[in-house]
């Protein structure tokens, strides 16, 4: 057997061994699950088994797809944001994160089996990626961060290849370049710690530049992994309190992201339940003016 010499070469090999592939620079859509739909964009009702083998066959198809963490603080911005909203709409793989959300898929008659947020989330899917041989970058968090973050889940997950690894402190004019360098890399798995909106919209436009099958909008996880940030303890996340546990550590950073905009969440949430209509014609209004 030959082994392919180049990233492209491998790629293209990699992608080939599947009917189902898709052509290269084509991002997959939507996976074929059940969703609830939460102020216009579509949440997957999910366990954790499941959304990890949806993300594992998305990887090993070639295909190439978005996956976001919808909280409660990123449903908000789409509500205001035209851009953020097509960018959701857009993405392939949207798993629940957090206590409003699900909330409000129950509120909506479609309660969450499970929270699936990129914290939690990310180190089974990377255990899975050491077993399986699979080539990660990451890209974003503060100069050196990542790196720390990676050397951590080295340790933690024996075997994980990670390919590549780039801070997020850069301008749009680096994308480019920085696109070039993972797509050299030859990653099959992209995460993306860049903050809301941020890292989802980063993804959606350059994630066929980079050559990843699959691109993930981490949010803080290098930073919980490097050791920057501490989690909350074990009974604040049993009871799905992390977010308050956030608010003491970070109140000015986060205090209109919690305080603020949970209120505000419930507010639109409880007007979407009671008058989906009226709720659809304001969105499209809004559209049209370019959001917020």
């Amino acid at each position: 057997m030959t082994v392919p010499d180049t990233p492209g070469e491998r790629r293209r090999s990699r992608r080939g061994t599947d009917p189902t592939s898709l052509p290269p620079g084509m991002v997959e859509r939507r996976t074929p699950t059940e969703i609830v739909g939460v102020l216009g964009v579509g949440v997957a009702v999910l366990t954790v088994p499941r959304a990890l083998a949806q993300v594992t066959s998305m990887i090993e198809r070639g295909a190439v797809g978005t996956v976001a963490f919808a909280n409660a603080h990123l449903l908000n911005l789409a509500a205001n944001r035209t851009d953020v909203r097509d960018t959701l709409r857009a993405t392939t793989l949207i798993l629940s994160d957090g206590v409003g959300v699900a909330w409000a898929a129950k509120t909506k008659g479609h309660p969450l089996p499970a929270n699936l947020n990129g914290t939690d989330f990310t180190p089974l899917l990377l255990e899975r990626a050491a077993a399986r041989g699979w080539r990660v970058a990451m890209l974003g968090a503060r100069p050196g961060v990542a790196q720390q973050a990676g050397a951590a889940l080295g340790d933690r997950f024996p075997g994980l290849n990670i390919c590549h690894v780039h801070h997020g402190f850069f301008d749009d004019s680096e994308s480019d370049q920085i696109c070039t360098q993972i797509n050299t890399s030859d990653a099959q798995v992209l995460l993306v710690a860049m903050g809301n909106p941020r890292q989802e919209l980063w993804l959606q436009q350059h994630l066929p530049e980079t050559g990843a099958n699959v691109g993930l909008a981490v949010g803080a996880f290098f930073d919980f992994a490097a050791g920057q940030v501490p989690r909350a303890p074990r009974w604040m996340r049993a009871l799905r309190l992390e977010w308050l546990f956030r608010l003491l550590l970070e109140p000015r950073r986060l205090f209109a992201r919690y305080v603020i905009g949970i209120p505000r969440f419930r507010k639109r949430v409880r007007r979407d339940v009671l008058d989906p209509v009226k709720t659809h014609l304001s969105r499209r209004a809004e559209d049209s003016h370019g959001g917020d």
